[in-house]
């Protein structure tokens, strides 16, 4: 029966977006937005790594297991331009129905100047967009596990509203000893219900990723490599040769640069069970952002974290471009282990 759904869900709607762009042209791009200062720090995607980070799950449902039970994660990221944005969720497990996890994620673009035809000055106005999550997983046994996330979406810009929502479908799997980890994900899947101001409806910003993480069994390293938009082949872009001065008229259309151009590395660093140090690197990030005078560190990201026993705390800087990074800062929470540690103190 799981199955069947998944079969239902999958392909009614991956007919209408097999062809669709990757970006420019979608509504509620948002959901897309990197949160956890680990995942940022791999490269910004990440559908394979397990454990019992909570924010692990916005990524793929189907990473949200048992050892996360009443966990909580609270995510704030400073982004470019004055733009935040930020996620909460909290999980918890019931025997033989599965996990569950709820929470609520949001974009804050600021504060703009409001003016009328002739420039006029007229005040001020705001831009924001929520999407609430509700995520259920189930193990179907030790190693194997699918999982699903609905997230409905309300979008307000200056005057204008729009709902809609979306459905992530996910699978993962993890070897005995842990050491090696696979997922893939159907994200975004669903349909803007009301538009901003009657005009047809838009393509939500669907993509299918997979993705494998091994760690060295008597080393402190594990790798991961992330491959997006696996429903769409060619990600380059050729601008128009009238497109300005500066601007990069190829960003190249070969085979490899199209394969390199879906994938994303990660390699961290493990010295001890309570730290770890991550970079990562994203071609496509790159590629697209980079000036033709200074490429510097565009596409490459890194950061750290601590973990102890009640809580998690981490930190992950991407590089977009010379204008700015992003900061992701991400506190996990166990308020069962802290209860359960100041019961055993008195």
């Amino acid at each position: 029966m799981l199955k069947r759904i998944y079969n239902i869900i999958l392909f009614s709607f991956l007919y209408s977006t097999l062809y669709c762009q990757t970006g420019g042209d979608n509504v509620y791009e948002f959901l897309n937005l990197t949160h956890s200062g680990l995942v940022s720090s791999l490269g910004g995607s990440n559908v394979s790594l397990t454990g019992r980070n909570l924010n692990l799950a916005w990524h793929n449902p189907a990473l949200l297991s048992s050892v996360m039970d009443k966990s909580l994660a609270l995510n704030y990221v400073n982004y470019l331009a004055g733009i935040n944005y930020g996620l909460a969720m909290y999980s918890f497990s019931i025997p033989e129905k599965g996990n569950f996890a709820g929470g609520i994620t949001y974009l804050n673009y600021g504060a703009f100047t409001e003016a009328d035809a002739s420039g006029n000055i007229t005040g001020s106005f705001s831009a924001s967009e929520y999407a609430f999550s509700a995520i259920w997983s189930l193990e179907l046994d030790s190693a194997f596990t699918v999982g699903v996330n609905f997230n409905p979406v309300l979008s307000h810009l200056e005057k204008y509203t729009s709902f809609g929502f979306a459905f992530d479908l996910g699978a993962a799997w993890h070897n005995q000893a842990n050491l090696f980890s696979a997922g893939i994900v159907f994200r975004n899947i669903g349909l803007q219900v009301t538009t901003y101001a009657g005009e047809p409806g838009g393509k939500l910003p669907f993509e299918i990723l997979a993705g494998a993480s091994a760690k060295l069994a008597h080393a402190p390293f594990r790798f991961s490599l992330t491959v997006r938009h696996l429903e769409k082949f060619d990600l380059t872009y050729n601008y128009p040769e009238s497109s300005g001065e500066g601007s990069t008229n190829s960003t190249g259309s070969g085979f490899f640069e199209n394969v390199m151009r879906h994938a994303i590395f990660g390699a961290e660093i493990i010295p001890h069970r309570n730290f770890y140090l991550a970079i990562g690197y994203n071609y496509q990030r790159r590629r697209e952002l980079q000036t033709e005078g200074k490429v510097s560190g565009v596409g490459f990201s890194w950061g750290f974290g601590f973990n102890t026993s009640m809580l998690s705390l981490e930190f992950g800087r991407a590089s977009y471009h010379l204008a700015g990074s992003s900061n992701h800062i991400s506190l996990v929470i166990y308020p069962k282990l802290i209860k359960s540690a100041f019961s055993k103190s008195y």
